[in-house]
């Protein structure tokens, strides 16, 4: 089986994390976000996937390869300009089989995509939706199916008295070849407005996940929340079996003096000083190094990283290089962009984002 993976966005909800790093390769828990998603696919039978590429493609490919390490073939295409959803896909025409999936690149998710299959063979769809349930249909689109769960109608931002249903569209789809005949070339085209209305009542279904886990990554507090349901083990990825029973995966050579609370993840060369907490929570990239009595909850610490001693993090993000002087407090949803110094004595939340490279002096900031 096949998977067409749309990735050309420019992840800006969740800058200044994107502003250095394409978000497919962002670094989640230990491994880059996109892994997750080819770890799914092989575990439903896919083996060939191609990127629908755009911005800081070249970064992506560099850090994905051939495939190999995933068991899986990629291959890549560039579109020379934005072309919305459907015009990524038909730009990648040449290379796409008689039924393949189509995703979007920013979800987290553990979808049982075997099911979905099934069901589209049986129905003989020319197209088949994955949906899930969310709380508050208001801010999505709905899904209306017929009995045999065929889509009736979409309903998009419905008023109260619209909701019938909680179903919306998950951003996984099963297609037919076909359905690329009706997408115009070289041009820019919503396969959510432009296409599916044409296939209403002409081979489109949908299939309702229930159960599953699905998480759209792409700001800095969904960001937080995904990390944090990978280490809890909210969603079934790989790193389950790696945190064990404890939920604390600690790098081989890595001997913290202070303490670490699961659940957390310490990478290889992180030092925890004396008297420092590390968690709940909490996950520490390679060579990250925590001062003594620091105390950081709720947050992502990136590669090479340097925390004072007496500071606090808690719900936030700081990328990699990042340097925090002693007794900075870095809380609220704040995310600090990669190579950012922040001098001591500062305080910054209320989900503040300092770009890269950025330079705060000493006690310049409390929030």
């Amino acid at each position: 089986m096949q998977a067409v993976i749309l990735v050309g966005g420019e992840g800006t909800r969740l800058r200044p994390l994107t502003s250095t790093v394409p978000k497919p390769v962002m670094p989640l828990v230990d491994r880059p976000f996109m892994a997750y998603m080819l770890e799914w696919l092989r575990g439903h039978g896919v083996e060939d996937v191609v990127f629908s590429m755009g911005y800081l493609s070249t970064a992506v490919r560099n850090v994905l390869g051939d495939g190999e390490a995933y068991g899986l073939r990629l291959r890549y295409v560039e579109e020379p300009e934005p072309r919305g959803t459907a015009g990524a896909l038909k730009f990648a025409e040449s290379l796409l089989d008689e039924r393949f999936f189509m995703l979007n690149g920013d979800v987290l998710t553990d979808m049982d995509l075997t099911a979905q299959l099934a069901q589209h063979e049986a129905t003989g769809a020319r197209g088949t939706l994955a949906l899930v349930p969310v709380d508050d249909p208001s801010q999505y689109g709905l899904v209306r199916l017929e009995d045999d769960n065929a889509v009736r109608e979409f309903v998009e931002k419905p008023s109260s008295d619209q909701i019938d249903t909680n179903l919306i569209s998950a951003g996984a789809y099963i297609l037919e070849r076909g359905v690329v005949d009706l997408i115009a070339p070289d041009q820019n085209v919503s396969i959510e407005r432009e296409i599916w209305p044409q296939l209403v009542g002409g081979g489109l279904y949908g299939f309702a996940h229930p159960g599953a886990y699905w998480l759209d990554i792409g700001t800095p507090e969904r960001y937080l929340q995904g990390t944090f349901d990978i280490i809890e083990g909210a969603v079934k990825t790989e790193v389950t079996e790696r945190l064990g029973s404890d939920y604390v995966a600690i790098a081989d050579g890595v001997t913290p003096e202070g303490r670490v609370v699961p659940p957390a993840v310490v990478e290889r060369g992180c030092s925890v000083a004396a008297g420092a907490q590390v968690g709940s929570l909490v996950v520490l990239g390679d060579g990250v190094s925590i001062g003594a009595d620091a105390r950081i909850e709720r947050s992502v610490v990136m590669q090479g990283a340097e925390i004072g001693e007496s500071c606090v993090l808690r719900d936030c993000v700081v990328a990699a290089g990042v340097k925090i002087g002693a007794r900075t407090q870095v809380t609220g949803g704040a995310v600090l962009g990669e190579g950012v110094t922040v001098g001591a004595d500062n305080i910054l939340t209320r989900g503040v984002r300092v770009f890269p490279h950025v330079e705060i002096p000493d006690g310049a900031i409390r929030f």
